[in-house]
């Protein structure tokens, strides 16, 4: 079969943008159609002419709202920055190496404002409804462009991930969301929130193409992803906290796809891992984007608190009660743990869980600051044990009736690319393909 013409693609993402029943408004905040449809031709030129960039080279996508373009403020959902923000001079890293790989940006996609929450609500550019139900949240931060992605509006997309922001939109719009192992991807030119725990990642409707951009922002040349064999993955199932006060969707949908992996021949092993606990513990006394992102936005705290999304500035304001001898003994504690983890997950390739506890919630019941407040803890529950230990992580959506639901796969740090090879296995179990 030909492949469609990247100028084709474009006019369907571009229409789905577009379009006034849909979601365009609230997921795509800047939209460069020049720039797109001069990209897209260059791109079939290249294929008319028998020349490839590689395998994204003509891929229609988006990137976060917080990734830096040159001559453009980089606004990061927020009100204030869109009002005082000077031009980027330059692209971010991942952005040049993107435009390199011969991708089509078509927009800057919508998120939380400067990415502090995991339920996908902005107060100031609307809240992009769920594409399984528009009356749900979509998840966050990078919640724009989950919704692009599972509307169609682009292939593939580019979000940041901090504790949980790739997997949670992915999850609950349906689709894939990989983080990286925390120094793959340069962040440089990417707004911060935690100057210790910001990553760069992509969501689309494969492992593939999540793959392919992965290795395009590391700087690596993209590899064919051959899935590994189900017969020498070594996978445990975490216990305890992870799997504590499921919803009946999650628990019903996570233990299908438990059984369809020991159906296909995958050994799975039950693991119990007190770190968790102990990661948990310490969070609970107070966590490092708080802190790291207060002093990033305290001046603005100062002159202009009217103007934050009301359930981030309360978050960033009681950050301010944190003592400096707690940031760094909880630094310490955490490093203590990171190497704790690696040395526990030595003998295995990945360890799964549901991606959140819960399906999405309704954007009626978050406009509530206490429900806001329970919800948001909730999805960020298990995402964020991959950002705290340090890990790279990747979220798979489960097939089944109702609400989408992720199904989590951790690994250690630096196993990217064995992790993405596990995930391309068991993403063809659970859409009934052969697998190795």
């Amino acid at each position: 079969m030909t492949p469609t013409s990247s100028g084709v693609r474009l006019d369907h993402a571009i229409s789905k943008i577009s379009d006034p029943k849909g979601e365009g408004a609230r997921a795509c905040l800047t939209l460069y159609m020049e720039s797109a449809r001069a990209a897209a031709a260059a791109a079939d030129k290249r294929a008319r002419d028998g020349i490839s960039l590689g395998p994204l080279d003509g891929k229609v996508i988006t990137i976060k709202d917080l990734f830096d373009v040159a001559g453009e403020v980089t606004r990061a959902g927020s009100k204030i920055l869109a009002d005082e923000g000077k031009p980027a001079a330059a692209d971010a890293p991942i952005v040049t190496r993107l435009r390199r790989a011969g991708t089509v940006i078509v927009a800057k996609t919508n998120m939380v404002e400067f990415a502090f929450s995991a339920i996908g609500a902005n107060p100031h550019y609307g809240t992009p409804g769920n594409p399984a139900d528009r009356a749900r949240v979509p998840g966050g931060s990078t919640s724009g462009g989950a919704v692009a992605v599972a509307d169609g509006m682009c292939e593939l997309t580019i979000g940041s991930d901090t504790g949980g922001s790739t997997r949670i939109p992915a999850a609950l719009c349906g689709i894939t969301g990989f983080k990286p192992s925390r120094q793959r991807v340069p962040t440089e030119g990417a707004f911060p929130l935690s100057v210790t725990l910001d990553s760069v990642g992509p969501m689309a409707r494969n492992v593939n193409d999540c793959a392919d951009a992965d290795a395009i922002m590391a700087g690596e040349e993209p590899q064919p992803l051959h899935p590994a064999s189900l017969g020498a993955i070594r996978l445990g199932v975490a216990q305890g906290f992870p799997l504590s006060g499921l919803d009946a969707t999650v628990s019903e949908r996570f233990s299908s796809a438990i059984a369809a992996f020991g159906k296909a021949g995958l050994a799975l092993r039950d693991e119990k891992i007190p770190l968790i606990d102990e990661m948990a513990a310490l969070v609970a006394t107070g966590w490092l984007p708080p802190p790291e992102g207060l002093s990033i936005h305290q001046d603005r705290l100062k002159r202009r608190p009217q103007d934050f999304d009301p359930n981030i500035r309360v978050r960033l304001e009681r950050a301010a009660q944190m003592p400096a001898a707690h940031y760094i003994s909880t630094l310490r504690e955490r490093g203590r743990l990171i190497q704790a983890m690696h040395e526990r997950l030595a003998d295995l390739d990945g360890v799964l869980m549901p991606t959140t506890p819960i399906v999405a919630p309704t954007i009626a019941e978050v406009a509530e600051p206490s429900v806001f407040t329970e919800k948001n803890l909730l999805l960020l529950r298990n995402t964020a044990i991959a950002n705290c230990f340090d890990l790279c992580a990747i979220t798979l959506p489960i097939p089944g009736n109702g609400l989408p639901v992720g199904l989590m796969i951790v690994s250690r740090n630096g196993d990217d690319r064995k992790l993405l090879r596990i995930a391309a296995t068991l993403e063809a179990v659970l859409n009934n393909r052969p697998a190795i």
